[in-house]
């Protein structure tokens, strides 16, 4: 059982570093079906958040409403986009987490450890990361997906697990796709 003093705690957002804005926008308002309820914008910086939701009001809720109610709801995706990598040629993109450099978004650091986990069980040092979301019709959704011409880490036909999906965002980051009555 959670501390007592932890029961008003919800899990409001998590965030990925994009490489273009507009273009992760779209995907996540086009593709996915969020949108952006609330934005931050620091010119000196030069950053810029995007904190992106599925709108659970029917379209009542006013966008001031959105942006003043954006810490107190859960499942928000804030996407981070630092100016100028959009149109750098050298940029390469950021860590997705899934391979390397970057693969589980950490590296093993304890010498002798991660030299025999390397030699012994190299599996555990393959740490991997996704966000999900969760669908009514998974094989709609997929085909939906496959006609706006996503691409796919996992479709539905791969593997043993024939009742998940994994596509990839713009910058790379996996995105599984579960049914809502997934057991």
């Amino acid at each position: 059982m959670a501390p007592p003093e932890t029961a008003g705690y919800q899990f409001n957002h998590t965030m990925i570093r994009v490489k273009d804005a507009k273009e992760s926008i779209a995907f996540y308002t086009d593709v996915i079906g969020m949108e952006v309820i609330s934005e931050y914008h620091n010119n000196d910086a030069k950053f810029s958040l995007y904190f992106l939701a599925f709108d659970h009001s029917d379209g009542k809720d006013s966008k001031e409403a959105k942006d003043s109610g954006r810490m107190r709801r859960e499942g928000v995706l804030e996407l981070t986009h630092n100016h100028g990598t959009e149109s750098d040629s050298e940029f390469k993109g950021y860590a997705n987490g899934n391979q390397d450099p970057g693969r589980g978004f950490g590296r093993c650091t304890y010498g002798w450890i991660c030299a025999a986990l390397r030699l012994i069980r190299p599996s555990l040092l393959q740490r991997e990361g996704h966000i999900a979301i969760s669908v009514d019709n998974i094989e709609a959704a997929c085909e939906r997906f496959e006609r706006l011409g996503v691409r796919f880490q996992k479709r539905l036909t791969d593997g043993k697990m024939k009742n998940i999906a994994f596509i990839l965002d713009p910058d790379g980051y996996w995105i599984e796709v579960v049914p809502k009555n997934f057991t």
